[in-house]
């Protein structure tokens, strides 16, 4: 397990995976990675593009079987017993796959008729799931005509209806505004608390995650922190100087200048661990060679940039070792 870790939550784990190793040909997409994730748990993944995390949710939803090691939900191990280990799982992934020509309740009927419930239990779990996510009043509505807001919505009430246990959700608010992002946690922050489900979830949107119990911070296939927010910070969090250059020839001096300085795609020269004398010294001595700067201070941010090299957000690293990697 990473260093750094801080004292696990108390109960039995209901995701277990145990040395998970995965390859693509040449490339290692998880590199003998273990973690456990318990009960009740509002829990995580972060990662640059590529670090991994696609993988593993794919394994945990016996869509890929590892190359190595194990991996159990519930006690049900996803390669050996994969339909035992979905009836405890709920996942919406990150494209919608749901069917726009059913309505909303048609969606869930049919879901729930996957998973066998009998016809009482398929029309009270509906008409729970509706309620829970607030779309009873548009049950008869066809799926297309829904905003992209309200398909998150029915997706959860679809992963949830078979009284899933565990609930993993692959960029839940990619695609969806500011306000719609903020009504998806609500939801998913009562969920957990009237449910006792566990929440699993993967981002770009670092704020979004302030919340959760912990964060497990992946990049390639290696888990390299995994921890609640506040001890990530305290750990990990430091200070951030972003400078924008007038013209490459003034990007080049300050690169010169601070051999510790990286560069993000898009151009922003970034210096992690920056103090006030770094501040001082650099207007004194490249002040004619900036157009812009900003300090950041300690924040889940800088502290994904301080392990990974990048922003979440940023895109590839660029190749050159002084570039972000």
């Amino acid at each position: 397990m990473a260093e750094g870790q801080g004292l696990q939550p108390s109960g039995n784990p209901i995701v277990e995976v145990a040395s998970v190793s995965k390859r693509f040909g040449r490339v290692v997409a998880l590199d003998d990675l273990s973690l456990d994730i318990f009960a009740n748990e509002m829990f995580a993944l972060l990662g640059p593009n590529g670090a991994g995390k696609t993988t593993l949710i794919s394994i945990l939803c016996t869509l890929l079987a590892p190359d190595k090691g194990t991996a159990r939900i519930g006690g049900q191990d996803v390669v050996t017993h994969p339909r035992r280990a979905r009836e405890k799982l709920g996942v919406v992934f990150q494209e919608s796959s749901l069917d726009g020509k059913l309505t909303v309740e048609e969606n869930l009927d049919f879901h729930a008729r996957m998973y066998r419930m009998p016809r009482k239990l398929r029309h009270r779990r509906i008409d729970e799931m509706l309620e829970l996510v607030e779309l009873s009043e548009a049950r008869r509505r066809l799926v297309r005509v829904l905003s992209s807001g309200m398909k998150r919505r029915l997706e959860i009430a679809r992963a949830l209806i078979h009284e899933s246990r565990l609930l993993i959700l692959d960029e839940p608010t990619v695609g969806l505004d500011a306000q719609s992002r903020g009504r998806i946690w609500d939801y998913l922050t009562r969920i957990r608390a009237e449910r006792g489900v566990t929440v699993v979830v993967t981002t770009h949107y670092i704020e979004e995650v302030v919340g959760c119990d912990r964060i497990c911070i992946i990049d390639r296939g290696r888990i390299l922190a995994l921890d609640s927010p506040d001890a990530l910070r305290a750990n990990y969090g430091q200070s951030v100087l972003r400078i924008r250059a007038e013209d490459a020839a003034a990007a080049s001096r300050i690169l010169s200048r601070y051999p510790q300085a990286t560069v993000a795609t898009g151009g922003e020269i970034r210096i992690v661990g920056a103090q006030n004398s770094t501040v001082i010294d650099l207007l004194e001595h490249n002040g004619t060679d900036i157009s812009d700067y900003s300090v950041e201070r300690p924040t889940l941010n800088s502290v994904f940039l301080a392990l990974t090299g990048r922003d979440l957000r940023d895109g590839p690293a660029p190749a050159g070792p002084r570039q972000a990697a």
